[in-house]
């Protein structure tokens, strides 16, 4: 006898089948369903659903049950959205990455002048050593630049990283930044037609912080101020800069700032925005003088807490060309941050000699020349190029040359296997670095120095000789390589270019000289000498044995730096 509201199956025998049985009848909350049981004799027996089991679906099923399934269902759903939404995030910023890792560079960067004669090539240091129980300094560069400040009538172009007086409130140093204020000033004064330009880069106001004493000072006279816009450049930290670019940026720096300032304990508070923006980790790092008579390419900075520090330059006088193409490095850096186009001297003034055939290209780049072995070239080498030079100066040196290096930060992958290939076919290497224990009165971890100077012996057999610079407070800031011939002809590249990924590979704005010349020359004389003072501590204790700074844990730094190398997180 069939039931009302049983359905009935075949795959039941005939039976009323539980699937889909049940009954509807009024109850307390409008509708409530009724639990089914499976029938064996064509009997029906109604249940009454309990409370918890009141408007659930399907009949059997309590309410918590369904909760928990929708529960699941709802967070399913979100994490579905989450995911796809991070997905998204992490490829768009992948390809912001990429286009901003690879991006073509802004016109008029990484150059590379024409081999030039010069009248005279002037080999400058500072330094800062240990004698007789006292602290003593050689300051050069300086005197120099303002000397070049004070005979210049038509023009002024400088190009310094660090312009600034700020340091920790415990210190005390001379005024460096002031001195070169005052010089830009009085020839201001003594001339009021003449154009002088300033570049400089965002660091001296802790990326918009807060405004820079001695820049607003030049401004106020009517000096032209530019602080590079490093937006244009490469990233080199693209993990952080593609995050940045995608979104940080957009809130600007400027404001009041709340945070300490991370260059000195002097200097305003700054801004999270300008932190956010710090991490990026860019910067016009040259330090260049050009005036219608000479141009200084050095390695040294006008900041007062960096007084102390030692470092070198080169001074070239008597070609107008070479002059010429500083100028025009500096306007390419001046144009990208919306800046002037700078005077531009006369060629043919002062006429610099080319050295020999070459057929320069629209960016500057041309064959090696032919140059005369008796005369000293220069050859002005900015960001990438300087690069391309150095690996090519070592890659030819032959078997019985000499290599010695001064260096602030040694890190570059290619230098490093390029030293090590130049020690495997019989070239002498010595390095001269800092041993990174410090900056401004604090101390470091010895990153990269002390890990890559083991590697280089260990991988070498020893062949490379490391000594380190015997520094107190300050840094051996030096940054020059001089390669010697077996007849003692000298290639000499040196300037603002620590070596390392950052400061070569397109990356910074950089700006240094390479010279060519004989063994007899002056300036390989002056080298000499230089070399000979520090490498055997004439008269002074300015360097240390190896052992000095070996690190007990080179093995743990070494992970560290390969780790920074890989990702940029790096501040060298």
């Amino acid at each position: 006898m069939a039931l009302p509201g049983v359905k009935y199956s075949v795959a039941c025998n005939g039976l009323p089948c539980p699937a889909g049985v049940y009954r509807l009848i009024p109850g307390i909350r409008g509708i409530e369903k009724l639990r089914y049981v499976h029938y064996k004799y064509g009997r029906m027996p109604m249940k009454p659903l309990k409370r918890t089991e009141r408007n659930t679906w399907p009949p059997g099923r309590s309410s918590g049950d369904t909760r928990k399934q929708t529960e699941k269902s709802w967070l399913s759903s979100n994490w579905l959205k989450g995911g796809i939404l991070l997905l998204v995030f992490f490829l768009w910023a992948g390809i912001v990455a990429a286009i901003h890792t690879h991006k073509a560079l802004p016109a008029g960067l990484s150059f590379e002048g024409k081999a030039y004669r010069a009248e005279s090539v002037d080999f400058l240091y500072d330094l800062s050593y240990k004698k007789d129980g006292g602290y003593h300094q050689e300051q050069m560069i300086f005197d120099r630049v303002k000397h070049a400040i004070a005979e210049a009538k038509e023009f002024i172009v400088i190009d310094m990283f660090l312009y600034s007086g700020y340091y920790d409130n415990d210190q005390s140093f001379p005024p460096l930044s002031g001195q070169l204020t005052e010089s830009l000033l009085e020839a201001k004064r003594r001339h009021p037609a003449m154009p002088i330009t300033v570049v400089s880069d965002e660091v001296n106001t802790t990326y918009g912080s807060h405004p820079s004493p001695e820049l607003e000072r030049l401004k106020a006279a009517g000096i032209g101020v530019v602080l590079t816009d490093t937006d244009p450049l490469r990233d080199s930290v693209p993990l952080y800069s593609a995050v940045w670019r995608m979104g940080l940026q957009w809130f600007g720096q400027s404001g009041k700032g709340w945070l300490p300032n991370p260059l000195a304990d002097s200097a305003p508070k700054v801004t999270l925005r300008s932190y956010l923006k710090l991490f990026n980790v860019k910067a016009n790092h040259r330090k260049v003088v050009a005036t219608e008579n000479t141009a200084l390419v050095l390695s040294a900075n006008p900041h007062d807490a960096s007084f102390n520090n030692s470092n070198i330059g080169f001074q070239i006088t008597g070609s107008q060309d070479f002059i010429s193409e500083v100028v025009g490095t500096e306007q390419a850096a001046s144009l990208m941050s919306g800046g002037p186009g700078l005077l531009q001297p006369k060629a043919g003034d002062k006429p610099g000699e080319s050295a020999g055939s070459e057929e320069a290209s629209g960016n500057g780049t041309q064959e090696t020349a032919a140059s005369s072995k008796d005369a000293v070239t220069v050859r002005l080498l900015t960001e990438g190029k300087i690069y391309s030079r150095l690996l090519a100066a070592i890659s030819a040196a032959p078997k019985g040359s000499e290599i010695r290096m001064g260096m602030f930060y040694l890190a570059d992958r290619k230098v490093i296997d390029a030293l090590l290939d130049a020690s495997a076919r019989g070239v002498s290497v010595q390095l001269l670095l800092d041993p990174n224990q410090n900056a401004f009165g604090h101390s470091k971890t010895g990153i990269p120095n002390r890990p890559v100077a083991a590697e280089l012996r260990k991988k070498s057999g020893g062949k490379i000789a490391v000594k380190w610079y015997n520094t107190a407070q300050e840094q051996f800031h030096t940054k020059v390589i001089d390669i010697r011939d077996p007849e003692g002809n000298a290639v000499i590249n040196g300037g603002s270019a620590n070596f390392t990924p950052r400061n070569l590979d397109d990356l910074n704005l950089e700006t240094n000289v390479e010279i060519t010349a004989p063994a007899d020359s002056k300036i390989t004389k002056d080298l000499d000498r230089y070399w000979d003072r520090l490498w055997n501590n004439r008269d002074a204790e300015y360097s240390l044995d190896y052992p000095a700074y070996e690190d007990k844990l080179v093995g743990f730094k070494r992970v560290v730096y390969h780790l920074q190398d890989m990702f940029g997180f790096t501040t060298y």
